[in-house]
């Protein structure tokens, strides 16, 4: 029995020499995604999906098109409650996507893989960040066509 727990011991030692190898590249791969300090990220987040909601408001109420919401979270949230719904989906997800990330980050540090908690942190929040600003440009399209 002991022999089969140094193996699995000697496992698991080389599984996290390897992680300790492959940190830093993880770390500059997350810096060359996002180069400031992570509470940016938040607050760009944050930023956006304002900027979201209000060209989608724009969009939908202020045009004379007769858009449609195609996402389907937010389009439920606008037949149920209009656009105080989707503003608290909005800052609902927002608040959801920021606390896994910091979560995230605070579990993979606490663990001594900093590196790896602030590449943790990027990959939650940037995708978020970056389809909200497509969606808030092409909110501006269909308003201007």
């Amino acid at each position: 029995m002991s022999a089969v727990l140094s193996f699995m011991k000697e496992r698991v030692r080389k599984a996290v020499e390897r992680d300790r190898r492959a940190e830093g590249r993880v770390e500059a791969i997350s810096r060359l995604l996002w180069r400031w300090r992570e509470q940016r990220l938040v607050i760009l987040v944050g930023l956006l999906a304002l900027l979201d909601y209000i060209t989608t408001g724009i969009a939908l109420e202020l045009t004379e098109k007769g858009y449609v919401e195609d996402g389907l979270i937010a389009g439920w949230a606008l037949s149920v409650g209009g656009f105080g719904w989707l503003f608290i989906i909005d800052i609902g997800a927002v608040i959801v996507l920021s606390l896994a990330a910091l979560i995230a980050r605070s579990l993979l540090v606490k663990f001594g893989y900093k590196g790896y908690g602030r590449a943790a942190f990027v990959v939650l929040l940037l995708p978020y960040a970056v389809m909200a600003a497509v969606a808030a440009v092409n909110n501006l399209v269909l308003t201007v066509l």
